[in-house]
């Protein structure tokens, strides 16, 4: 058959799927609000059968402004496109089955609103225009799938359903403010220091090609700074084609070179928080030929240079066991725990060493096994070892990935802030004996005893140390806050103290009455937040250790989405004066716009890496428990009425529309 003949014959399948789903859509739409679920089916299975080209695409295109009045996406979580997440979109269509397809009607629609080809009288053009542009950002591996024979053999359906999508969404559409959405989605990202940069990665190598055609000069420059840190940003790295030849290269060079590939590498590391391959070459030859570079490499403080002088031998063995271009961003974790001077805590060196040579489970070995590290060679005590690294040096970079494992990540954060040793005992035990054990009112709870958790199965996109841990921890927290069900209060009272460490103060407080599911005493809720946290109003007490908090989290709209667990890390008047909350967020994204103006910052305001910070009394709009200690309180009834009445405003209008207040 010609390639003529198979286009007429496309396009003959085209038209009668074409009139097969304009009578899908019309039943549909004839039919009861009750027995509308009855026909959906129809639809969204001629729309998977038309969305297999792009002529069919424009075919749903063209039938997007029916969709809402037709009740397409009635009775499903797609039925208000204002509550449509971004972050959200490119997870749905990656998923097999019917949710893929209506995800892809979904965007369909946001074209149509976006375009004003359909009016809709609660979501505008521009907030669907402003949705395409993120998921397309967010998804760039979608928009700009790799051109190779493998990736097209290897690639269901639906996954090619979701790139023809994309790309179709990029012909209808802008590049300009892709590209200006990436650069700025690339610095919001960056600057939060997460451990795992996979995602950072990925837009950064997709838009590569690109670059050299963006007009925006301001654009193009920081695209281009960010292809150069994950790439090659000195003058011997950046004109080889492999490690190898670099390698080779830097046998070659003078002192002089060594020095400036050293303090370049380190500048674009400090000043990215991304690290090349090449850094990773750089620092093992350094290790074997010229260690007194290191510290020059890694771009020390004072500090950091003292305690690398201090514990060269202990360095040096980490470095040739864990520090492999695979693992090259652990680099920042060695910079970053040097400087911390982690390894001044005398009793923490033979609790680092022994994971060198520590034998590991064997169902640990299948979870932390990559094909990527068995071709480099590393180990897996290696690899262990590396994240270990990158958690002592980015307490704030820890990340839950795609599981609801947000008191587990806070954890890990938590401890390698102010329990180290308690961490990485808790590591030795996880990895060696696959259990931890944690004790809750006197009686030893272990996780290998333990089915089940919140998370279920754990996505394992995770840092090494979260992989080991997180699915022990997410079992025993769970156990404890099963204890805790018939006591009338919430869990997190007893459970945060015993889980967490002692640090933790033991007075508690939660807006929502367990009993009745009401919102009750939120004024008094109010008031004592301000009387033990504001700086006016607790007689001058500081924040010693963070905080683990529960918030509410809102959409744009305000519109409540569930709950999470953060951290409150310190209370401090930023540059205009005001007091603002810098907190830890466990989800590594913490910039997103939680509705009402309420918009989480991550720079600019003295965050330091990873925190996020809001003014004050927009975070405690947002809570709804919190620990405090009551030795060091104010008096509550110094707190103004109209601060209260600020925040309750604003509580009332966003997550407290799905609750009863008493």
């Amino acid at each position: 058959m010609t390639t003529q003949s198979k286009k007429k014959r496309m396009s003959k399948l085209t038209a009668v799927l074409k009139n097969r789903f304009d009578i899908a859509l019309d039943r549909l739409e004839e039919a009861k609000s009750f027995a509308k679920s009855m026909y959906q089916t129809d639809v969204f299975q001629l729309a998977i059968e038309l969305a297999e080209s792009e002529d069919g695409l424009a075919i749903l295109y063209a039938n997007a402004p029916r969709f809402d009045k037709s009740g397409v996406f009635l009775g499903g979580p797609w039925e208000d496109p204002a509550k449509m997440q971004p972050p959200l979109a490119g997870g749905s269509l990656k998923l097999k089955g019917v949710q893929s397809i209506i995800e892809l009607l979904s965007e369909m629609r946001m074209l149509a609103i976006a375009k004003r080809e359909y009016i809709h009288e609660s979501f505008s053009a521009e907030e669907a225009g402003a949705f395409l542009n993120e998921i397309l950002a967010l998804n760039l591996d979608l928009l700009f799938p790799p051109e190779t024979e493998e990736n097209r053999i290897q690639l269901d359906d639906h996954i090619i359903r979701a790139q023809r999508l994309f790309q179709y969404l990029g012909q209808e559409l802008s590049f300009k403010a892709i590209v200006d959405k990436i650069a700025e989605e690339i610095d919001r990202l960056t600057v939060q220091r997460p451990i795992m940069t996979g995602r950072i990665l990925n837009m950064i190598h997709m838009f590569e090609p690109l670059i050299e055609s963006v007009q925006d000069e301001k654009t193009a420059e920081a695209l281009k700074k960010y292809s150069r840190a994950a790439n090659g940003p000195t003058p011997l790295s950046k004109d080889v084609s492999n490690q190898r030849e670099y390698r080779l290269g830097l046998s070659e060079a003078f002192a002089d070179e060594l020095e400036a590939e050293s303090k370049m590498f380190a500048g674009s590391m400090k000043e990215t928080g991304l690290v090349s391959p090449h850094h990773a070459v750089l620092l093992r030859f350094l290790n074997r030929k010229n260690p007194d570079l290191i510290p020059v490499a890694l771009d020390l403080s004072e500090t950091g240079a003292a305690s690398f002088n201090a514990n060269r031998e202990l360095i040096h063995d980490m470095i040739q066991l864990s520090i492999f271009p695979e693992t090259r961003q652990a680099i920042y974790g060695l910079a970053g725990m040097l400087d911390r001077g982690v390894l001044s805590q005398d009793h923490l060196l033979p609790a680092i060493r022994r994971l060198f040579e520590l034998p590991i489970h064997s169902e640990v070995k299948q979870i932390l096994s990559k094909p990527e590290f068995e071709r480099c060679g590393i180990s897996l005590n290696g690899v262990l070892v590396a994240g270990v690294v990158s958690v002592l040096g980015q307490p704030l970079g820890v990340g839950q990935g795609l599981n609801p494992t947000c008191q587990s990540a806070r954890a890990i954060s938590l401890w390698s802030q102010h329990g180290i040793g308690q961490l990485l005992e808790y590591i030795a035990r996880a990895a060696r004996d696959n259990d931890i054990d944690m004790t809750f009112e006197g009686e030893s709870i272990h996780s290998s005893l333990i089915t089940g958790g919140v998370a279920g199965e754990i996505h394992q996109d995770l840092d090494p140390v979260s992989i080991v841990l997180v699915s022990h921890l997410d079992k025993i927290y769970n156990e404890m806050m099963k204890r805790t069900l018939l006591r009338g209060e919430d869990g997190h009272k007893w459970v945060n103290p015993e889980f967490y460490g002692e640090w933790i103060p033991k007075g508690f407080i939660n807006v929502i009455n367990p009993l009745t599911l009401q919102v009750a005493n939120y004024s008094t809720f109010v008031r004592l937040f301000y009387a033990t946290h504001h700086p006016d109003y607790n007689e001058g007490y500081e924040l010693i250790y963070p905080n683990p908090v529960g918030i509410f989290i809102t959409n744009v709209h305000g519109v409540m989405l569930g709950l999470h667990a953060v951290s409150i890390q310190r209370i401090k008047k930023d540059h205009n004066g005001d007091y603002r909350i810098y907190f830890y967020n466990p989800n590594n994204d913490s910039g997103q716009n939680w509705g009402q103006g309420i918009e989480p910052s991550v720079s600019g305001y003295g965050e330091i890496n990873g925190e996020s910070s809001l003014l004050f009394h927009e975070f405690l709009s947002r809570m709804y428990a919190f620990h405090y200690n009551p030795y060091e309180q104010g008096d509550i009834y110094m707190v103004e009425d109209s601060l209260v009445e600020e925040v309750e405003a604003l509580a009332k209008d966003s997550w407290g529309k799905n609750y009863v207040w008493a």
